[in-house]
């Protein structure tokens, strides 16, 4: 995972992690990176220092999970494994699809795909409901 420094065109700055720049830039692209103070959606990279993990600090922040929290996150792995193993891809055509199956325009099914903060928002209004799978990082990350 990269944190990244983010700046909004209203000059709020904040950070957000990412798998890669690319997943940030794809992300970004589509809208879903937002300023959290205005909501705006026109954000760039800000000027940042590198942070470089030894062996030791990455030993510190590994010993920093207890037991417990290691057990639920493996728990989060699995059912979001198993959510994506049986449901249907269907990409940034989420908010339609999930629209078409609420209206019964479609066969009901376990859909999961990608939408905009704004599409989310619209959805939750008409009543259809979503919930989002969170993304893990590769293990050797």
């Amino acid at each position: 995972m990269i944190r990244f420094s983010l700046i909004c065109r209203d000059d709020h700055t904040f950070e957000a992690w990412f798998r890669s720049n690319d997943d940030f830039e794809a992300q970004r692209k589509r809208g879903f990176v937002e300023c959290p103070s205005c909501g705006s959606n026109t954000v760039e990279k800000a000027l940042m220092a590198p942070a470089v993990s030894t062996g030791r600090k990455r030993e510190k922040m590994a010993l920093a999970m207890g037991e417990t929290q290691k057990r639920a996150l493996a728990e989060l792995k699995a059912l979001s494994q198993k959510m994506r193993e049986n449901a249907d891809y269907v990409g940034d055509k989420f908010a339609e699809e999930a629209r078409k199956i609420h209206f019964g325009e479609t066969d009901p099914r376990g859909i999961y795909g990608e939408a905009t903060p704004h599409e989310a928002k619209s959805l939750a209004e008409d009543g259809v409901d979503f919930m989002p799978i969170p993304v893990f990082p590769e293990e050797r990350n």
